[in-house]
């Protein structure tokens, strides 16, 4: 038996939860989790904000804990490896995105926490090519939000060639945006933080901002016009989009991975006079998300977290509610 902590209905709290995961199937890894980060996505799918959650929910996807079990087929992790799991926990491996190697673009993937029990739990399972190594010099306290918050902003630095000359502007400090300042610092960048408060400049200017814009005036985000090559927006609430648009060169980016639910209302013709873009990227492949923690050994850059136990996970997932983590969460036992 696993025993995991589920949500039975929206907005519902977590109870033990108790199942019996079946025989382990060939290509897949039983995990001990020995800690889980507690995501957005964690309560966007216990509240069933997406509409796809299914009852009961165990959440958590930023999983760091070792091997415990391998299937048959397994031959590259053993038994006692630090491993990780993150937003996918299985890929169709028959499709063209896989076949590329873009696992995180398949259609058919596996989420960890929807149709699936996640890494709230004392072991989770899942297929061998979700399971990550962790490397030597991880700090495997804060490494969970890694797999999830941390791939997903860096996975556009690879997806988009950033150069190390570019510059970059971040939209949004705080459990994506301050990683994002703290990968794109290293990669080389010259990197701005859109902030909102004197105390979050002085935060952004610690974790590796360059230099800081106040968020809540358009006139001083007016004068940024044409400053930069890409604009990463963490954030999930809606914004004056064409106010940002206009901050980037020609041919620039304004790139989202904050999962903002509201339609974007961007003119067209600054896309088209500048030949500027707008995208948006997911979590990043298991290739990617390897490369990901190799770069954050090289140039130290951990999460910064605040630890709960596993028992008080309630108390925990209010505290991400209130918006006041510092930056991210973590469960531990």
């Amino acid at each position: 038996m696993i025993n995991a902590y589920a949500a039975s209905e929206p907005k519902g709290k977590l109870e033990p939860f108790a199942y019996d995961p079946g025989e382990l199937k060939p290509d897949e890894v039983e995990i001990d989790v020995h800690s889980c980060g507690i995501c957005h996505s964690d309560i966007s799918v216990i509240d069933n904000e997406w509409g796809n959650a299914r009852y009961p929910v165990v959440p958590g996807h930023e999983v760091v804990g070792s091997v415990a079990k391998t299937g048959n087929n397994v031959r590259h992790l053993t038994v006692g490896q630090a491993v990780g799991l993150g937003w996918h926990a299985g890929y169709c491996n028959d499709c063209a995105p896989c076949h590329a190697g873009d696992h995180n673009l398949c259609a058919n993937s596996q989420a960890t926490i929807i149709g699936h029990h996640g890494g709230f739990a004392d072991k989770v399972r899942a297929a061998v090519n979700s399971v990550i190594p962790i490397p030597d010099g991880i700090d495997l306290a804060s490494a969970g939000p890694l797999f999830c918050g941390g791939i997903t902003v860096f996975n556009p630095l690879v997806q988009f060639d950033v150069k190390p000359t570019d510059k970059v502007a971040v939209i949004g400090i705080g459990g994506l945006g301050h990683l994002a300042l703290k990968f794109l610092n290293a990669w080389g960048c010259e990197v701005t933080a859109f902030t909102s408060s004197a105390d979050k400049r002085k935060a952004a200017l610690d974790l590796g901002a360059h230099h800081t814009l106040d968020s809540r005036d358009g006139a001083a985000i007016e004068a940024a016009a044409g400053r930069f090559d890409l604009v990463v927006s963490t954030v999930n609430v809606k914004l004056d989009w064409n106010l940002y648009l206009g901050t980037l060169k020609p041919r620039g980016r304004l790139h989202f991975v904050g999962a903002t639910l509201d339609p974007l209302d961007i003119g067209v013709f600054p896309l088209i006079m500048g030949q500027r873009s707008v995208s948006g990227s997911p979590v990043g492949s298991p290739a990617t998300i390897a490369r990901m923690l190799d770069f954050a050994v090289r140039h130290k850059i951990a999460p910064v977290v605040e630890t709960f136990s596993f028992d008080d996970i309630n108390a925990a997932i209010d505290r991400l509610r209130s918006g006041k983590a510092h930056y991210r969460i973590v469960l531990s036992r």
